[in-house]
């Protein structure tokens, strides 16, 4: 692997923007404060941000490479290696991508999880992003449960969400427009869609004691847990009682206070932040942040929301642009274990990104390194001139 030198720039080390030099060697960072040496690729990084690469513990923008209109399937591998170039081009270093195990056929069946799992599994060698598997367990899909037990206990899960839509999709079967387009989705005509509603509410009683034996798999295998959308404080503290330390978008101030409290990470979506509010119009995002009461931003649906988020908060005064970046990079990095990201330090892994932040709300990406790796480059000016490889030595016979 190419040793890689970066000269110059803005570079964030710990909670504070220094200017400095870095050096890459192998997939880590070598040196801080560096000098160019041997290295035969350097970037010019002055007048730029240096930032740690982006963590996405849940992105399902995914979906839309996969069916990008209702009813119009692409192969997974395809719309996997589309996901990968959309992520890196956003500053997306590792990404989960969160697929939904539902007891819905279509886009979000356990076939297709299964399928999106495998596709995942063969094809990582080749991604830029370090790409990993979020499952989000619908609670209502009991059928799926000895399937994803076993997914557990072999090691190809590397987040577990626990779902439940069921009181959402109730409500919504009379609402038109979001009925059609449930209905869509599973590919189902509207009558087979409403009897297998009925089926899968009428096993209620049974989704408590899935949900206990599911996470005790989880926790067996050391796989980290998420509650989703957590109503009230007492619905996370059964999570947080079953080992899900992970508050994916509490839905009230008095969740995300209870989850703090206990010092459980709580996930907020980065769209709720650029788009200034949730589209749900539950809990702002940017309130919770200023209130200290958020501790990851998640790219949610849109793989560009995380960069814009973490420079919205800094130009909008809710935290300094060192605090903002923790939330789309060291703050899920440690939510999920990954203990060797996030931060730009000798021995972590060279997960890089140069911006251009001249432009107020719209940083622009320059180049992104990955595992070591330059994976994208915008700016072949940033180019500096080649060392020269040393010459052979050849040794008279």
């Amino acid at each position: 692997m190419t040793d890689i030198f970066i000269e110059g720039g803005r570079a964030l080390i710990g909670a504070e923007l220094v200017e400095t030099s870095l050096l890459v060697s192998g997939t880590d960072i070598a040196e801080v404060d560096a000098s160019r040496g041997r290295a035969r690729l350097a970037l010019d990084a002055r007048d730029l941000l240096v930032l740690p690469g982006i963590v996405d513990l849940h992105g399902d923008a995914f979906e839309r490479q996969m069916m990008p209109r209702a009813g119009v399937d692409f192969p997974i591998d395809v719309a996997l290696a589309d996901s990968d170039r959309q992520a890196i081009s956003n500053g997306i270093t590792t990404v989960f991508h969160a697929t939904t195990c539902s007891w819905e056929p279509g886009l979000r069946s356990a076939d297709n999880a299964r399928g999106l799992m495998e596709a995942i599994e063969r094809q990582r060698p080749q991604f830029a992003a370090d790409t990993r598997f979020h499952l989000r367990h619908e609670t209502f899909n009991l059928d799926a449960e000895a399937e994803i037990a076993e997914w557990l206990s072999e090691g190809r899960v590397d987040l577990f969400a626990f779902n439940d839509h069921m009181d959402g999709v109730v409500a919504d079967i009379s609402n038109p427009r979001k009925r059609n387009r449930m209905v869509e989705r599973t590919g189902l005509s509207s009558e087979e869609f409403d009897r297998l509603v009925e089926r899968v509410v009428s096993r209620a009683d049974e989704v408590p004691a899935s949900v206990s034996r599911l996470a005790a798999a989880a926790r067996g295998a050391e796989v980290r847990m998420l509650s989703h959308d957590d109503s009230s404080p007492a619905m996370r503290r059964d999570f947080r009682e079953l080992g899900a330390l992970i508050a994916e978008f509490p839905i009230n101030e008095e969740t995300a206070q209870a989850a703090a409290s206990h010092g459980d990470a709580i996930v907020y979506g980065a769209p709720n932040v650029v788009r200034g509010g949730s589209h749900t119009g539950w809990t702002r995002a940017s309130d919770m942040i200023a209130k200290g009461l958020c501790s990851v931003l998640a790219s949610d649906y849109y793989y560009p929301a995380q960069l814009l988020a973490a420079f919205r908060l800094a130009a909008d005064g809710v935290v300094p642009l060192a605090q903002a970046w923790d939330l789309v990079s060291a703050g899920p990095a440690r939510a999920t274990g990954l203990t060797d990201r996030g931060l730009l330090a000798e021995g972590r892994r060279a997960d890089i990104l140069l911006v251009d932040d001249n432009v107020k709300l719209r940083p622009r990406l320059i180049a992104v390194i990955s595992g070591g790796r330059l994976v994208h480059l915008t700016d072949a000016t940033r180019l500096l001139t080649a060392v020269a490889a040393p010459r052979e030595t050849v040794v008279a016979a």
